[in-house]
């Protein structure tokens, strides 16, 4: 018996109802592969950010923990001195469910389903340099009139549209074996590509990956000043008689606020905000270098003014892409408190596909494959579809509800959810 083995026999024994004690701001517990880890310190020094952290603690955390450390020996360095003691044995137990995920999860390892194609990532790049580099030649060529404005800017929004896809590539660690490799590119694609933050959307993506749709823990459904979704909040609110928005309205008020404006003026403030706050000057330095960058190649065409205006148009229509593909997979879908679930349970609740094309996969840049993506985070896309039928037939066996749609219904049942949430909330309100 090593060592590692030895150590963990004169552990102390923990029950559910003891670890789940443990879990408040000072004070955070949580177990990963039956074993117990006090982060209550180290959690301010987690590289996902703090958040995500407390968002486990008092819980198995053991299907997050591996669905987001790519190398778990490193990881394991940090965790090791953590250890406070083990599960009881009558409470160290995996359900059905789980077992049958976690084989799969060994399965897919084992075909090599997280190995990436350099080929692959290397087209989607190069993609982006040619479609900027066309909106270049548009104006080279053919001068600055409306058509050629247009044509450009239409070559610029799909750079910037695909960018996004794959910074988030990179973001999930999908690339590179070396976690480090995979961090500078992302910073690179999107500081000084999209200019975005790295820091900013690890902060909040990984929140989303970790409790999907889960009210006061996943920072993409915070919609509560202009937008109610789901079912909980809504008579929450109603009953409460709160709100600031006429939320019987949202579906119809929808189409003006989130997908032209969320992009060009939101995200504008709030990623600057963030940076300053968290005084991260290095990254604000190279996403305004992307402005500079912007301001070079497109100053001896339009101006000063006009590479302004060109941006800000850009951004606008590129709005209306990121937010109806981002947005298809889970408003539509259960939005409610946390309710303790198991991994799988709790993605497939807030998260449905759309169906496979290739039209649909490089759109969307794969973000179609949703729930894989979101059983497997770090798996490269290109093998998204390879699992599908495996991850079909775990849901089939355990009779959970597995969700694909068509791309036009997919944008459809967005506003359809919202006028059913805002409804809720009126009903209730007039209770």
């Amino acid at each position: 018996m090593c060592q590692e083995e030895k150590r963990k026999d004169k552990l102390a024994e923990y029950s559910w109802e003891e670890i789940r004690q443990h879990a408040t701001k000072t004070d955070r517990w949580l177990v990963i592969e039956g074993i117990v880890y006090d982060v209550s310190i180290w959690a301010k020094k987690h590289p996902g950010g703090e958040r995500i952290i407390g968002n486990h603690a008092g819980e198995d955390a053991t299907d997050a923990w591996t669905a987001f450390h790519a190398d778990k020996k490193m990881v394991m360095k940090y965790l090791r001195p953590l250890m406070v003691g083990r599960l009881r044995p009558e409470d160290d137990y995996e359900t059905d469910l789980q077992k049958d995920f976690r084989s799969l999860r060994r399965q897919v390892e084992e075909m090599d389903m997280f190995k990436p194609s350099k080929l692959f990532f290397a087209l989607t790049l190069g993609q982006l340099v040619v479609f900027e580099l066309l909106a270049v030649a548009i104006f080279w060529y053919f001068g600055t009139g409306v058509i050629p404005y247009l044509v450009a800017s239409i070559f610029l929004v799909t750079a910037q549209a695909q960018a996004g896809w794959s910074q988030h590539d990179f973001g999930h660690l999908s690339v590179f074996k070396s976690s480090k490799w995979n961090h500078r590119i992302h910073i690179f694609i999107l500081n000084l590509f999209k200019g975005a933050s790295s820091s900013w959307w690890n902060y909040r993506h990984f929140q989303h990956h970790a409790k999907p749709n889960i009210i006061r823990k996943d920072p993409d459904i915070r919609l509560d000043y202009l937008f109610m979704v789901g079912k909980t909040l809504p008579i929450e609110w109603g009953k409460k008689k709160k709100g600031f928005m006429p939320y019987n309205k949202q579906h119809t008020y929808f189409y003006f606020v989130l997908p032209p404006l969320l992009l060009p003026i939101y995200f504008n403030f709030e990623i600057p905000y963030f940076l300053m706050k968290t005084k991260n000057y290095w990254e604000l330095f190279w996403m305004y270098s992307f402005f500079a960058r912007y301001l070079l190649m497109f100053y001896p065409f339009v101006g000063f003014w006009g590479t302004f205006i060109l941006y800000f148009f850009v951004r606008f229509l590129e709005s209306h892409w990121f937010v109806w593909t981002t947005q298809m997979n889970h408003i539509p879908m259960e939005v409610d408190k946390e309710k303790g679930r198991d991994w799988v349970t709790m993605q497939l609740a807030a998260t449905c596909n759309v169906d496979p094309s290739f039209f649909n996969d490089w759109f969307s840049g794969h973000l179609n494959y949703q729930i894989e993506h979101h059983l497997f985070p770090s798996m490269p896309r290109h093998n998204l579809a390879k699992v599908m039928p495996l991850c079909k037939s775990l849901c089939k066996k355990h009779g959970i509800e597995y969700t694909s749609k068509p791309l036009l219904t997919a944008f459809k049942d967005i506003v359809g959810s919202l006028k059913e949430s805002g409804e809720l909330w009126l009903e209730a309100y007039n209770m």
